[in-house]
């Protein structure tokens, strides 16, 4: 049937794309160079169910110095008390408190840029509340920067997920960077537009961010691990996405409503756009909702095979739960509505909202 063969083609690029980055896709390891201090910086509004064991995976950090700088927020909860207890035990920990965000700022673009001003290090470690460190990470990630002169390394942490609502949207992070993204992030081309990075887990060099006007360069943008890789690039420097899965964990929401609305925030900038979104339908929905209709035809079976089986490949090299293979075509439709659904409301200039905070229904870097 023709139509199978056009779902076949459409499947052939993932696949493709999918196996050369799985093979490629290094994993960071060794000893960084002597007189390397890392500076693990956290933005934390109300994150009193999370910073003490961001705090203790980070402390126990292992193979160069390091230093944790954590930035209140303006949070309503106990996180200024229980970084003030670290603090007042362990001479590497610092409480900063956030001032006012200023006009055209969000708030954890704002936080990471008052952070960077506040750390010491020779290299710079972002990361989220919920993510937890491996002991080598810090160490691996500055190593591999050195050792590959690149100036961004950023990783997906392995994603913990706890419920079915997770399931049916947080693994498409994975899957989509790794089978859709060309050269899957890695240095081996700076093409601003093929950037990628994850702002749960992104190591710069000091100098290098510094140079290129740190995150407030990016000031006005909600996804700022992209816009940041984006502008590292632009400006002639190496960025890379590593295996992060080794490197840390994170469970990034709490059921479907956190996840729903998660998403929805940062896909105001990636693909929901109105020229992207209906090219990304065809492509995913294509490869991996069409074959289902034109069963029992043999290449639409094939076809339905190979995603399954690309997106398990996927899933053991990111150490994400293997019950969610099943659930990858759903995975895809959900990932689609949340798409289209952030483009509607973009649309009707709904403002997006996040951590109390409201931010215009479009924002630009």
């Amino acid at each position: 049937m023709e139509y199978a063969h056009i779902a076949l083609a459409l499947a052939l690029m993932p696949v493709v794309f999918g196996t050369v980055n799985l093979l490629r896709m290094a994993r960071p390891r060794g000893a960084a160079p002597e007189g390397t201090l890392v500076s693990i910086l956290i933005p934390a509004r109300n994150e009193a169910a999370n910073i003490a064991a961001c705090l203790d995976a980070a402390l126990a950090s292992t193979g160069c110095a390091v230093e944790v700088v954590v930035m209140d927020d303006g949070s309503t909860d106990d996180t200024a008390a229980i970084v003030s207890g670290y603090a007042a035990r362990d001479a590497r920990v610092r409480l900063v408190e956030a001032p006012s965000l200023p006009p055209g700022w969000t708030g954890k673009v704002h936080a990471c840029a008052r952070l960077a001003e506040a750390a010491g290090g020779t290299h710079l470690l972002f990361i989220d509340a919920d993510v937890r460190l491996a002991p080598h990470a810090a160490c691996a990630m500055a190593a591999h920067a050195a050792a590959k002169r690149i100036a961004m390394v950023s990783g997906v942490p392995r994603q913990i997920i706890g419920s079915l609502g997770e399931a049916l949207t947080v693994p498409f992070i994975n899957f989509l960077l790794i089978c859709y993204l060309p050269f899957g992030g890695r240095a081996t081309s700076r093409q601003p537009g093929l950037a990628a990075a994850c702002g749960q887990l992104i190591l710069v060099e000091r100098r290098a961010y510094e140079a290129i006007g740190g995150h407030g360069a990016i000031k006005g943008v909600l996804h700022d691990g992209i816009a940041l890789a984006r502008l590292f690039r632009s400006r002639g420097h190496d960025t890379e996405i590593v295996d992060g899965a080794p490197l840390a964990t994170c469970r990034m929401y709490d059921g479907f409503g956190p996840s729903w609305d998660g998403f929805i925030k940062n896909a105001r900038e990636g693909m929901a756009t109105p020229i992207g979104l209906p090219i990304w339908t065809v492509l995913l929905a294509g490869a991996h909702l069409w074959p289902w209709a034109l069963l029992p035809d043999a290449e639409a079976l094939l076809t339905i095979v190979l995603m399954f089986a690309l997106r398990a490949a996927v899933t053991i090299r990111t150490g994400e739960p293997w019950w969610t293979v099943p659930l990858h075509p759903l995975t895809v439709l959900v990932a689609l509505a949340i798409q289209w659904a952030a483009l509607l409301r973009s649309a009707l200039g709904i403002k997006a909202g996040w951590k109390g905070r409201a931010y215009p229904a479009t924002r630009t870097a």
